[in-house]
């Protein structure tokens, strides 16, 4: 019955926690990126970068419109 409480402690360590801390991670990561797109999104001269992303969302945007019906 021992190795049977080994084996969850195991599972709980390495699914749950090991899970969770990844998406802890990951979310971070994400955040920490849009705080800085919304920083620059403010900025009066936009960076390089950020105005090729800009041209290349509306690009994408204008070829996902659906044509006349």
């Amino acid at each position: 019955m021992a190795i049977f409480y080994n084996i969850m402690l195991g599972y709980f360590f390495g699914f749950a926690l090991g899970v969770g801390c990844a998406l802890a991670v990951f979310y971070a990561i994400y955040s920490g990126g849009y705080r800085k797109a919304v920083e620059h999104s403010l900025l009066q001269e936009k960076p390089k970068r950020y105005q090729e992303e800009m041209a290349a969302a509306i690009r994408r945007a204008e070829k996902a419109k659906p044509g006349p019906i």
